[in-house]
């Protein structure tokens, strides 16, 4: 039988309505015994199977969660760190909601009356005068909040909270009463397979960068041709859109090698011809504006480029030097009436966002379908059914920020 203890819980949601489609993006729990010494702590990112909302005020991004688990593969661990035990949380209304909302989803059945304590509404007692919020509380006491709406950071927080509580407590009866209830409570069993939890620390970096070329095989012999490099250089054409690679991005370009068989030596070369091409594009007046070096440095960090094919490309020369390839970049531009899709938490208001597109000519679409042109997305790696629906259409993803430069 498990020792008495309490469970303290933080989410991050993907906003404030657990009933009806916001997920839990982040989990912690923090064990703390009967005496308030912390024994434990836990946590993981979630893929919510949507996109992540307010991303300004969490700060996780897309890319982060596509490896994370999903709530109902956490649920065996999580319910194994529940038992026995009081769950607290800081406006435990709130984490209990989506809780109770998440282990419907998950097909948990036959939950108990959970007994919990809200550590916002116990600071009435223990920390009269002082605000309401997590932040105003660990104040009164001197308790270091850092990294705040980070779910390990404001669990920790809270669990040092409760044991200023139980520490500031003549009668500890109260505490006594809570933690045999919760001795007593029998939580349901839910089969699954273990999963690895992925905290965020542990979460994928920056995509925008070279390292997905570590991903594909050096096979020897290859098998791939012509058309599949030319097919190879089009896609990373369409990625380039934007000048970022997105993990969804970086992951197309190392399934698309594998499945053609194309090598990671001859992905290098077919790098270094595609930024060749952009070099004499850029040359193609004779003048190299500091906008265009910067696009071709940027592009260059983007795909591995080697520091001597840097310095040789920023060299003066004339349009007529280098050579001719059989791949060109395009230059993507969009043209009145191209239907644009926006999705996601943008940081621009989305009917402002529409009513721009419409003065410039463009025509805001509700829905992805094979017409539309271009979806603009907060996040380009969003788990939006418009984003999944996008890339099954083979139809660009940019962020809020490329269009921003585009149109104004």
């Amino acid at each position: 039988m498990p020792a008495p203890g309490f469970a303290v819980i933080d989410f991050e949601t993907t906003g404030l309505a657990p009933g009806v489609h916001d997920r839990v993006v982040e989990v912690a729990i923090v064990h703390v015994d009967a005496q308030g010494v912390i024994e434990g702590r836990w946590d993981t990112l979630v893929n919510p199977g949507r996109d992540l909302g307010p991303q300004h005020i969490h700060r996780i991004r897309a890319a982060e969660i596509l490896d994370a688990p999903t709530f109902a593969q956490i649920v065996p661990r999580l319910l194994e760190l529940f038992a026995g035990r009081v769950i607290v949380a800081h406006n435990a209304s709130f984490d209990l909601r989506f809780l109770s909302a998440e282990f419907d989803r998950a097909g948990v059945w036959g939950m108990p009356s959970v007994i919990s304590l809200c550590t916002m509404q116990l600071a009435r007692e223990y920390l009269p005068g002082a605000g309401r919020s997590l932040a105003d509380c660990c104040d009164a006491v001197d308790i270091v909040l850092d990294d705040a709406h980070r779910a390990s950071s404001d669990a920790f927080a809270t669990a040092q909270l409760l044991a200023a509580y139980i520490r500031a407590s003549v009668d500890h009866a109260t505490w006594a009463q809570v933690l045999n209830e919760a001795l007593g409570l029998t939580w349901p069993a839910f089969s699954g397979a273990a999963v690895e939890w992925l905290p965020r620390e542990l979460a994928a970096g920056e995509a925008n960068d070279s390292s997905f070329l570590e991903r594909i095989t050096l096979k020897m012999p290859e098998y791939a041709g012509p058309a599949e490099c030319l097919d190879y250089l089009a896609l990373l054409d369409r990625c380039l859109i934007d000048r970022a690679i997105s993990a969804h991005e970086a992951h197309a370009l190392v399934a698309f090698a594998e499945e053609s068989g194309i090598s990671r030596d001859t992905c290098e070369a077919l790098h270094l011809e595609y930024f060749d091409q952009l070099t004499e594009i850029a040359w193609a007046d004779a003048i190299l504006t500091t906008a265009e070096a910067a696009d071709l440095v940027h592009v260059a960090d983007l795909l591995g480029i080697a520091t001597g094919a840097i310095e040789r490309a920023l060299a003066k020369r004339t349009p007529s030097q280098g050579r001719t390839k059989a791949a060109t970049p395009s230059s993507f531009a969009l043209a009145a009436g191209d239907l644009i899709v926006l999705t996601g938490d943008m940081a621009r208001p989305r009917p402002e966002w529409e009513a721009r597109l419409v003065a410039l000519g463009y025509a805001p679409h509700g829905a992805v379908t094979k017409k539309v042109r271009l979806v603009v997305a907060a996040d380009p790696d969003s788990l939006s059914g418009k984003a999944r629906k996008a890339r099954d259409y083979g139809i660009p993803i940019v962020s809020e920020k490329w269009l921003l430069e585009l149109v104004g």
